[in-house]
């Protein structure tokens, strides 16, 4: 297995909803017009609480300096575990939940925090820029460790670790968080980038005009149903969840299904804002699911944690979370 460390520096922030009309020219700009930027990855995820952006330093400068824009102080770098050789542009989907083992939990055990993005085409685990060496030390026994450079990967012989990097001491797992589950179902899906200006004007609605309400129905007023929308464009590589019946919307055969039509349904992580600076919450989650080999996409926001699960495993994933709550 290697381990590919990406090369894109990324920024992770979040935009107060009061304020977004502020930021949305630049992130038009990144998510439909990137042929006029430098910016080679770009993320954005609206949650109830706020919408929260990830972005390489190129992506940033589009940006306005805003009230509204609270910016996680740390430069990231983004990982993915690619099972076989190929190019980083060619990456075979892993699972957060088959990299449980090997990477979330080695990595909360030596006090290391990640942030995770999964997509409809791959996963990728963000970690600080200066943690880079602990982590390369951590992981460097389970993996070929390859730096991207030009989008080549080449060996990272020369990243910080040498034989004398003291190992970390193993710390405490974390307490566990509250968990809750809204009662919408998800997709997971993806598009031909060719077929984006032909639904850009439905993608704007959905980011920032909606509101949600066009999307929930006959769920308008069940409290349990929340907005959920991620939007990823990254290496040229387009990544869609929403809920379900906000899929409707678009026309037919625009939007990539599986043959199953799978549907997903969501675990929240957190009663209140998470941090950046705990470490193990996606352990806490992935490694039950991992146990039960259910498949998981996961995705962090700047408050809250997601994890999206297929919605016939929902009943014991949630048992078997809790489960997991009562035995700390």
């Amino acid at each position: 297995m290697e381990l590919h460390i990406l090369e894109h520096r990324l920024k992770v922030a979040s935009f107060d909803k009061q304020g977004i009309q502020v930021c949305t020219h630049g992130l038009i700009k990144l998510a439909f017009l990137a042929p006029r930027t430098r910016c080679k990855f770009f993320s954005l995820t609206e949650t109830p609480e706020d919408y929260t952006i990830i972005v390489d330093e190129e992506g940033f400068k589009e940006l306005p300096q805003s009230e509204y824009i609270s910016v996680a102080d740390a430069t990231w770098l983004a990982l993915n575990v690619v099972s076989g050789g190929g190019s980083a542009s060619n990456l075979q989907p892993i699972g957060v939940t088959k990299i449980a083992k090997s990477v979330i939990a080695p990595l909360a055990d030596h006090n290391i925090s990640v942030f995770m993005l999964s997509t409809y085409q791959t996963d990728f685990i963000l970690v600080r820029e200066r943690d880079l060496p602990m982590v390369m030390h951590t992981l460097s026994s389970e993996f070929t460790l390859l730096q991207v450079i030009n989008g080549e990967a080449v060996a990272a012989h020369d990243l910080g670790v040498t034989n004398g990097f003291v190992k970390p001491k193993l710390v405490p797992r974390p307490i566990i968080h509250p968990l809750s589950s809204p009662s919408n179902m998800f997709c997971v899906t993806s598009l031909d980038p060719d077929t984006l200006p032909s639904v850009a004007t439905l993608l704007m609605d959905v980011m920032f005009y909606s509101g949600g309400s066009k999307e929930s129905g006959a769920s308008g007023e069940d409290s349990n149903h929340i907005r959920f929308f991620s939007f990823s464009l990254i290496e040229g590589y387009i990544s869609l969840v929403m809920d379900e019946q906000m899929t409707r919307r678009f026309p037919n055969n625009v939007l990539f299904t599986s043959a199953s039509g799978e549907l997903w349904k969501m675990v929240r992580i957190g009663g209140q804002p998470l941090g950046f600076d705990e470490c193990g919450i996606v352990a806490q989650i992935s490694e039950p699911l991992a146990m039960a080999d259910i498949p998981a996409y996961y995705i962090s926001t700047f408050k809250f944690d997601h994890a999206l699960v297929p919605e016939e495993n929902i009943q014991s994933v949630i048992g078997a979370l809790r489960t997991e709550t009562a035995a700390q």
